[in-house]
């Protein structure tokens, strides 16, 4: 077991990477690092017909956010920055790239999970589903925490599949870079969760403008931070929201 942890500070003395190097991609060249960023909070009326909840734009709490996360990651060396093609992704985005002289590439795949999709647009879901039936998915996620527990919604293996593809496709083009991801909290669960293999849909909930990390090399995947939220603190307050 010594010998074992003598090999955690290897890469930072020079020597070989040893075991735990290897298994966590720490000082391991050629990684590529995905920072997987949740947007700003978006303007949300949970009362509202479906149509007016699938693109709503950055409130004003959630521009303030984005700016936030714009100005911590302005120092950081930035290859390529992603973004889904929603207003409240794009809006986060922008406020990155910005700082680097970047152009944001789109990439619809990584929309969030599409929830009710099949309800009409100029209908609530309590309309179209019904009181009951709406407490009783409700009830379900509370428990399993899978998507298909709504109904007239995207099927949760195919939002997997989707978002997965979306992600691995980026870290792909751009192997060895820091990269940038502006997506959705639907997203970034299916994505580390495929990593770790949990058996939820749904099983962090991701903060507004919070960054997590997963880096990629020697054909691993290996999630290496899960939240971060500390660029939303100030000395005017706490920004961050859920």
């Amino acid at each position: 077991m010594a010998e074992e942890n003598d090999e955690q500070t290897n890469a930072g003395q020079g020597r070989p990477p040893g075991v735990f190097d290897q298994a966590f991609l720490t000082g391991v060249s050629g990684v590529t690092e995905v920072l997987l960023i949740r947007h700003g909070q978006q303007v949300f009326d949970p009362q509202s017909v479906i149509g007016d909840q699938i693109d709503p734009p950055l409130s004003e709490q959630g521009r303030l956010q984005a700016k936030l996360l714009g100005e911590a990651l302005s120092t950081k060396q930035i290859e390529a920055v992603f973004a889904s093609p929603l207003k409240r992704a794009r809006e986060t985005a922008r406020e990155i790239v910005r700082h680097h002289g970047l152009e944001i590439e789109f990439i619809d795949d990584l929309r969030e999970v599409e929830i009710f999709r099949d309800v009409p647009p100029d209908k609530t879901a309590r309309e179209f589903i019904g009181e009951e039936l709406l407490e009783t998915a409700r009830q379900r996620m509370l428990r399993e925490r899978n998507w298909d527990v709504y109904p007239y919604s995207e099927p949760g293996e195919e939002f997997k599949k989707r978002a997965v593809g979306a992600v691995e496709a980026v870290i792909a083009a751009k192997a060895g870079d820091r990269i940038v991801v502006v997506c959705h909290g639907g997203v970034i669960n299916a994505y580390v969760g495929h990593i770790i293999g949990t058996r939820y849909d749904m099983f962090f909930r991701p903060a507004h403008a919070s960054v997590s990390i997963v880096v990629s090399g020697e054909g691993r995947r290996v999630l290496r931070l899960l939240n971060d939220t500390h660029h939303l603190t100030t000395a005017e307050g706490d920004f961050a929201s859920y």
